[in-house]
């Protein structure tokens, strides 16, 4: 088994899960992945209604997933999914890994995840359009906390500002 990457070292549940589905063969891979998917909640509707807006849509998804980021108190974020297609296991299986494991989690460590993760969850059998699909949610948290780690500099910003002009 490959060492454990850098980047799932400040994630552990995620690095436990990889650890685990690296471990199964492909059926009970297969298993563990359905009762994952079992775990999917939708986006609250607080956040979000039907139709979805686009701009939250994972591009080359196949199961018409969106992604949406509520900011914690403390700056981090709690991920929430939408899939769309009730026929798209795997990525309400990536939908409920990536809330349960990066929901709150150090933004730093979200953006540094190597893509190659998803591969590690699902095994080398994926296809090529689900492949980059599944990819493609990833990149999708990954752009959430890029985006929310700017808001958070540049709040940082205005504060330091507002101290030096105050007397």
């Amino acid at each position: 088994m490959p060492p454990v990457d850098p980047a799932l070292r400040e994630l552990p549940e995620l690095a436990d899960l990889v650890e685990m589905l690296s471990g199964l063969d492909r059926p009970e891979r297969i298993e563990a992945l359905i009762a994952l998917a079992e775990g999917y909640r939708e986006v609250p509707s607080r956040l979000a209604r039907r139709p979805f807006p686009e701009a939250h849509r994972v591009p080359a998804c196949e199961s018409q997933a969106f992604v949406f980021a509520e900011a914690r108190p403390d700056g981090r974020l709690d991920l929430h999914f939408a899939v769309e297609n009730p026929q798209g296991i795997s990525a309400r299986a990536l939908a409920a890994i990536l809330a349960r494991t990066l929901s709150g989690a150090p933004l730093e460590a979200v953006t540094q995840l190597p893509v190659e993760v998803v591969e590690r969850l699902f095994g080398r059998e994926l296809s090529l359009g689900k492949s980059l699909g599944l990819s493609g949610m990833l990149l999708a948290v990954q752009r959430e906390a890029r985006e929310q780690l700017a808001r958070t500099a540049a709040a940082a910003g205005t504060e330091k500002e507002q101290e030096k002009v105050s007397p």
